[in-house]
């Protein structure tokens, strides 16, 4: 695979968007498992030179590292962590390599954990690196860090990091590739009726209950985390859609304006991208048990509780830190970043310091800063 691709000045069609992510699945960088192959890499990547040619920036999600690199190990027994690891460090080098052949134009690589998305100054700068890159027609190529992430560091799946980038970036499209035509009623390996749902316009359980088991015997991910990322997408009002990678068609449908495979429509009433961060990024680093009662007082536009509605405070974090919210009963209610340490918190819910010992000059009472709560769940 060592021939750049060239195209011709593109037609003006109705594609539209400004910046979108494209998410490649394992299936698709090494089909057989076996090292990269060109075989479906080469229609993706005209299908980014045509959008660059448009005006419309791309960033690329490539997952496939450890399949990349399972080609160099002489293992056919069950592989240990530390080979995986490997495999990763070598498969991420011919990857790169891969995507590097295609292209014309300058790429750069940019491996993360869910430690570098879940700080808040290291999610900004991944933001600004991102832009950076953008700003000088530079192909940002993102991926997990897998030949050194712990498993209790790890996204786990590029379908839900490709969200999280999305949202970083300002995408208004996300769209996921992989080796189905989208999201079927049912499976349609076992399910002749099965049905492929052309558009959906909320993703409630119902749609979750489609999802099934995984589709693909290659990466990490399945439907299940594609609906994932298609929620967080969304829920930053990312128009967001899963197609058949394998057909060089669905990006030619893509580029004419229409519809390959599944359309996950925005919401009306999307999170900024503070809220979203919080709600779909941040790790929440204690909580704060309200009273029952609460869950009929909180709304998107008004945090109408205060120290005197807690009963309880859980673990160990300091002001700004994500806190999740939930009640008595154990109904999740929001995440917000909380106004004080979980130590003032708990001096006040023993009633060891008087309220004035809070310092917040607006609001001696608040203990969710300004703007910053997420809800999760309304009762």
């Amino acid at each position: 695979m060592n021939k750049k691709i060239q195209t011709n000045a593109v037609d003006d069609t109705s594609f539209h968007w400004r910046r979108i992510v494209l998410k490649v699945g394992s299936a698709l960088i090494a089909p057989d498992n076996n090292g990269c192959s060109s075989r479906y890499l080469l229609g993706i990547a005209e299908f980014i030179i045509k959008c660059r040619m448009r005006g419309v920036q791309v960033v690329l999600v490539s997952s496939g590292s450890v399949a990349a690199g399972a080609h160099a190990f002489n293992t056919e027994k069950e592989r240990s962590i530390a080979v995986k690891k490997a495999m990763a460090a070598k498969g991420q080098m011919d990857m790169m390599a891969s995507w590097d052949r295609l292209f014309d134009f300058p790429i750069a690589q940019l491996l993360l954990t869910q430690g570098d998305l879940q700080d808040h100054d290291r999610y900004h700068s991944i933001r600004e690196t991102a832009f950076e890159l953008l700003n000088n027609d530079i192909l940002p190529v993102v991926n997990e860090n897998d030949a050194v992430t712990s498993d209790e560091m790890k996204v786990g799946d590029n379908d839900n990091l490709s969200a999280m980038i999305a949202a970083a970036v300002d995408a208004d499209c996300l769209i996921i590739c992989s080796d189905v035509n989208g999201l079927y009623t049912d499976n349609p390996n076992t399910n002749p009726h099965a049905e492929l749902l052309k558009q959906v316009e909320h993703i409630d359980s119902k749609i979750f209950d489609m999802a099934g088991g995984p589709d693909s015997s290659v990466g990490t991910g399945g439907m299940r985390t594609k609906l994932e990322a298609a929620e967080k997408a969304t829920s930053n009002g990312i128009m967001t859609y899963i197609v058949n990678g394998l057909h060089t068609s669905s990006f030619n449908k893509l580029f004419e304006g229409k519809n390959p495979g599944t359309e996950f429509l925005p919401s009306k009433k999307p999170l900024d991208n503070r809220k979203h961060w919080i709600t779909h990024t941040s790790k929440a680093k204690g909580e704060v048990i309200v009273r029952n009662d609460v869950a009929d007082k909180i709304t998107d536009d008004n945090v109408d509780f205060d120290h005197n509605d807690i009963v309880n405070v859980v673990g160990n974090f300091a002001t700004g830190d994500t806190i999740l919210v939930r009640t008595e009963k154990g109904t999740k209610l929001a995440k917000a970043a909380s106004q004080h340490s979980s130590c003032v918190l708990n001096l006040v819910l023993k009633e060891r310091i008087d309220e004035s010992a809070i310092e917040n000059s607006d609001d001696e009472n608040t203990i969710i800063e300004e703007n910053s709560l997420a809800i999760l769940e309304k009762k």
